[in-house]
Parts: C-alpha cells; structure tokens; sequence
C-alpha cells in the first residue's frame, strides 16, 4: 500500500513564492510507486487548496483563477487519522476529499517554518518531516540559534540584538552600540527571516541607519555581526535524527556582489526555468577548500544538526575567515531552499532516494514518540459539581 504524503507550501511567508518552487520540485521528484502524493497550496491568508492545478507551476502566475478552480480543505483528526475535508462543506455528496499519512512541510520563514506550522501539525496528531517545534523555532531565530552554537562549542560570531521599539525611541544610542561592540563593515539581518532578505552590509553611519531601518521592515528584531571582508562561504548539508546523521558534499557559492543575495539565489542564471530555486544559484560543487578542511566543515555541519535537535534534513551555511583561517558557522536552515538536493548528488544520493530517507525519519520520530506517555489518569476532577472551586474546600 502506498503512502499517502501531503507537500504542504506557501503560507504567510516573504518567501511564499521561494516555497512554491521547493515544494513542486519534491512533488514531481517524490516516487509515485511508494507514494500518493497530494500538494497542498496554502495560501497568504492560511487557507489550504488542493486540486489539478495546485501541483502545476504555471498555474501560479494566477492565484485568483487557480483558487477558483481548485477545492479549498482543512485538517480533521479523527480516530487515529488525519483526514482532508472540503470545506466549507457541501451540502450533498461525499465531502472527504482524502486521508494523509504524513506531512512534508516544504514551507520557508516566518509563520510557517518557525515551528507555527510545525505546531499546527503536531496539534491536529499527524506525522510530519523535518524540524520539530523547538527546533524550528530555535534554527529560524538567529540569536537562540546562535547561543545553541555556541554553549555546544560551535563557533559563530558575536553578535547585538536590537528590538524595533528601542531604534524607534532612540536610534542614535542603538547605532552607538552597534558601532562600539561591533564596528565597520557591519552586517545587519532580520532575526527571523532566511533568503537573504532584509540583509545588507553597512560601511558608515549614514548606511547602518539604512540598514536598519531596511531589516525592521521585515521583523521586530534585528542581529547585527561583523561583516567579514575577506571570506569564503560554504553550505554542507545534513540528513538524519539525534542517533544517526550524515553530512552532504560541500559547496562554495558564488556572489556577485559583496553580499550573496535573494536575486543571487533564485533569480541569476536560472537559465530560463520558472522552477530552478536554489538550483539555480552559482556555485562549485564540490567546493574548492582542502580534503581536511572539507571534513571539518562536514564534522560541524552533524555536530550543530544534532545539537539543534534536527530531523530529516537541513542545510548548514559557514564562513571561512581568509585572514584568520578561521571557520564560523553562519546560520541554519531547518527546511532549506530546494531541498538541497543538488548538494546529495555528488555523493551518489539522487533525489527521490533523498526524500525517501526524510520520510523514513518524520515517520521514526511519530513511532518513537507513541513510546512516550502524554498524560496519565488522575482524580483530581472527581468530585466538582459546579459552583466556585480552588486549592481548599473546592473554592478559588
């Protein structure tokens, strides 16, 4: 019997689009003889779709007429399953539209990849891939994620968070401290968002004001690190749970400016495909570093997905320091752009063998987990019969 897996994308997300694009490709890469595969587009309002052309790219250059010819759903628990209902319900025929096994979350940034979704699915008791809550929430803050780091002995580099409210009250004493603690060229990133978007590097006062101001646009909170001037960038990716993980070849993007950017990663050299995403982005594989080197990063890339408490996959980005020699771990992407699966196939792992060991490990952790004791029967309600109640004598 085949499994039935739900590709859940989109969301209330700045990288709503980016998330279209990674989950298709795991659509169309996902074996259809193992699997029943059912894309389910949820909307910028949280409304969730499914239908003929929720599965097609093409489609989504028109939201408005893909919505109108696709069946809005919603998630029902019920006796152990989790089932797909047309909803608002109709009022004659059957309204189950199906059931799913398992869940592949194929989501990116705030509201949906930050452990909100995550929750959602963990609430409503059906098995999902990657992350889980605490680990979603911790990888997408880059201030948690970076003390996780570092109490684990990872290196990253130091850092200041600052909250909006505190630059709107006094923005000169908030870049005093940036420029104190931190110093030129300075790096400025929305806490909470990948993709690159809302970074930019400042060089002066005049363009940390824009910077920040810039990043607040996109989240409450901003961390700001030195910017190193002269590095090299390579991501390695990891695949596994707490007791086995295994690391990915490791590449050395390409920038063509001083920042590696969101039009770097999805737009540049995509060759013509409305479908490339991260795919797309310019790179070396395997990356031009020593065979030592290599290892090293590899070795980080287990140890942070393990102490960040991962599954499935993600994807691990570091900074080598030219001047210093250096490694720094840069950030996490607990689900990352693509999957990357372009990173698995110099390693002899294609795609569809890929997904195949996320699912084995979204559905290991829901067996584990039916080995733990969620609650326990108690008295502690015999015995209420209405009126005022409390610690003593039945009353607060």
């Amino acid at each position: 019997m085949k499994i039935k897996v739900g590709v859940i994308f989109g969301g209330k997300s700045v990288e709503h689009e980016v998330s279209i694009i990674s989950a298709l490709q795991a659509c169309n890469a996902l074996n259809k003889e193992k699997y029943d595969v059912i894309p389910i587009y949820m909307t910028k309002s949280s409304e969730m779709y499914v239908g003929e052309n929720i599965g097609k790219i093409e489609s989504y250059s028109d939201i408005k007429s893909l919505l109108k010819s696709s069946q809005r759903v919603i998630f029902v628990p019920n006796s152990g399953k989790t089932e797909l209902y047309c909803f608002p319900p109709k009022k004659l025929g059957n309204n189950l539209y199906g059931n799913i096994d398992v869940v592949l979350p194929v989501v990116h940034g705030t509201n949906v990849e930050d452990g909100t979704l995550q929750g959602y699915l963990q609430t409503i008791g059906v098995p999902y891939a990657f992350c889980d809550v605490a680990s979603s929430a911790v990888g997408m803050d880059k201030y948690l994620m970076k003390c996780v780091f570092k109490d684990n002995g990872i290196p990253v580099l130091d850092c200041v968070t600052v909250h909006s409210s505190r630059y709107s009250l006094n923005s000169d004493e908030v870049m005093d401290e940036i420029e104190q603690k931190i110093g030129y060229p300075v790096i400025i990133k929305p806490i909470n968002l990948g993709s690159s978007i809302g970074i930019q590097i400042a060089h002066d006062r005049e363009q940390l004001d824009e910077a920040l101001s810039g990043a607040f646009s996109y989240s409450d909170r901003i961390l700001a690190e030195h910017a190193l001037t002269h590095l090299t960038e390579i991501n390695c990716s990891v695949v596994g749970d707490q007791s086995e993980a295994e690391a990915s070849e490791c590449e050395q993007p390409i920038s063509e400016g001083e920042l590696l950017d969101f039009k770097d990663k999805y737009i540049n050299d995509a060759k013509g495909s409305k479908q490339s995403g991260m795919a797309s982005l310019k790179r070396k594989i395997p990356a031009d570093i020593s065979p030592e080197r290599r290892e090293e990063i590899r070795t980080l890339a287990v140890k942070a997905f393990k102490a960040l408490g991962c599954n499935g996959i993600a994807r691990i980005d570091f900074m080598i320091d030219n001047d210093t020699d250096k490694v720094y771990l840069t950030e996490i992407n607990t689900i990352p752009g693509s999957l990357s699966f372009y990173l698995w196939e110099p390693v002899g792992v294609k795609y569809p063998k890929l997904l195949d060991k996320i699912i084995y490990y979204a559905l290991k952790r829901e067996r584990e987990k039916k080995s733990l004791t969620f609650s326990f029967d108690s008295n502690i309600l015999e015995g209420f019969k209405g009126g005022k109640f409390g610690g003593k004598g039945g009353k607060l």
